[in-house]
């Protein structure tokens, strides 16, 4: 993982900027039902309510395994704008923001470990290394009780 400082608090209007980023302006986010629950340089965090539209086993009303992986995939996105975020906290924000335009997923990797059957997902993501074009992470798809459903690991261009 990388380590940020752990004085680095991010302002809120950065905080509400990714927010908003992963929510609402990437609009196959907003048709998951992504919610980003809190962003700090070290571990993003966020959820997915089921809802009809997502199940991909209607016999179980089992999530789509497509929407575990583009879950962990935005999630892991976000981990990386937290870190670049971090690293340039000398900038103002609409700068550190603006480094998002180059992010963009090389590779991604999922495993699905168990079903995922429930009403609401709790999604992690961490950076394990930030370099100068490349970042990679590891994520987590977790149950409501907290069981680890599916893991990923993704490399991401960030210039």
């Amino acid at each position: 993982m990388v380590k940020a400082e752990h004085s680095i608090v991010f302002e809120p209007e950065f905080i509400q900027a990714v927010t908003h980023i992963f929510e609402e302006s990437i609009v196959f986010n907003k048709t998951l039902g992504l919610k980003i629950s809190s962003v700090t340089p070290e571990c993003v965090t966020g959820t997915i309510e089921m809802r009809h539209e997502l199940v991909g086993h209607p016999s179980y009303n089992r999530l789509h395994g497509g929407v575990i992986s583009a879950g962990l995939d935005a999630m892991g996105g976000v981990a990386v704008l937290a870190a670049i975020g971090a690293r340039h906290m000398d900038e103002p924000v609409a700068a550190r923001l603006s480094r998002f335009a180059k992010l963009g997923t090389i590779d991604l990797r999922v495993d699905y470990l168990r079903p995922a059957i429930g009403e609401r997902f709790s999604l992690r993501a961490e950076v394990l290394r930030l370099g100068s074009r490349v970042a990679s992470t590891r994520m987590e798809f977790l149950g409501a009780d907290g069981k680890l459903l599916s893991t990923g690991a993704g490399a991401y261009i960030i210039s």
